[in-house]
């Protein structure tokens, strides 16, 4: 399998089995441990401050499986630059518009991977990720170009209209627990409406080479191989102590008290 070619040449890759059954359970948990703590907020919307400083999240970035994946993309200076739960409750988990995720991000240069990483089943039944293949190659939609969406209906305020999207293109990304699939910055994509009833949790990782500048003020990112860039003034955090009644408790959390 040659997911940099894959990537390139369509937008996407799937890499399966990376992550252990445990530790994709795990990442469920995770999910409604937070919901739990944080019950005013949509599980579509466990956002990156509410991550970044989680000693579980600082223990699955540590995981050799998904950073050998990151390094064939963007190198073996690897920094952690979002990090974002989407997880649809049974019957009620809210669709993601059609958009591209190089829009919204500061990033300078546009230097930058995603990975979605299966914490349960993502089928089509359960409102997985679909895609446009290609579309990395195309335009990029500016704000203006977008429509405005409903965010007590839907995950993201604007979208692409769907009449420009070709329905016979689209390409469903159907994932077990543990696989993951690795995103261009530029590829269209989007997710229905889960009204199964089951859960669809994955959560999207935002890796960039420590050569790129997050241009955002005090915005936290995680510095995971290698080293910092040389004049690149991003701002990398410490791992955080692991605290009781504060942190979900994990395999291996005791490495962080």
């Amino acid at each position: 399998m040659n997911l940099v070619k894959d990537y390139n040449e369509k937008g996407y890759a799937i890499a399966r089995k990376v992550v252990c059954a445990d530790l994709a359970k795990e990442i469920e948990d995770h999910v409604y441990w937070l919901e739990k703590k944080h019950p005013s907020n949509r599980p579509e919307a466990l956002h990156h401050d509410l991550l970044v400083n989680d000693p579980f999240i600082h223990h699955l970035l540590s995981n050799k499986n998904i950073l050998d994946i990151v390094e064939q993309f963007i190198g073996p200076d690897i920094a952690l630059y979002g990090a974002h739960y989407i997880a649809k409750k049974p019957f009620d988990g809210r669709p993601v518009g059609w958009h591209q995720d190089g829009s919204y991000w500061p990033l300078e240069p546009m230097k930058v991977v995603s990975l979605w990483v299966a914490a349960t089943d993502s089928k089509v039944k359960n409102a997985c990720m679909r895609v446009l293949p290609n579309t990395h190659n195309k335009k990029l939609y500016k704000s203006s170009e977008m429509i405005q969406l409903d965010t007590d209906k839907f995950v993201l305020d604007l979208a692409i209209d769907s009449k420009n999207i070709d329905d016979n293109e689209v390409i469903d990304i159907e994932l077990n627990a543990g696989d993951i699939s690795i995103h261009n910055p530029f590829i269209i994509h989007g997710s229905n409406t889960n009204i199964s009833d089951e859960w669809r949790i994955g959560l999207t990782l935002r890796y960039i080479p420590t050569s790129t500048f997050v241009n955002r003020k005090g915005w936290e990112c995680i510095l995971l191989r290698g080293k910092a860039h040389q004049g690149i003034k991003n701002n990398y955090i410490n791992p955080p102590k692991f605290e009781e009644h504060k942190h979900m408790v994990f395999d291996g959390y005791e490495k962080y008290k």
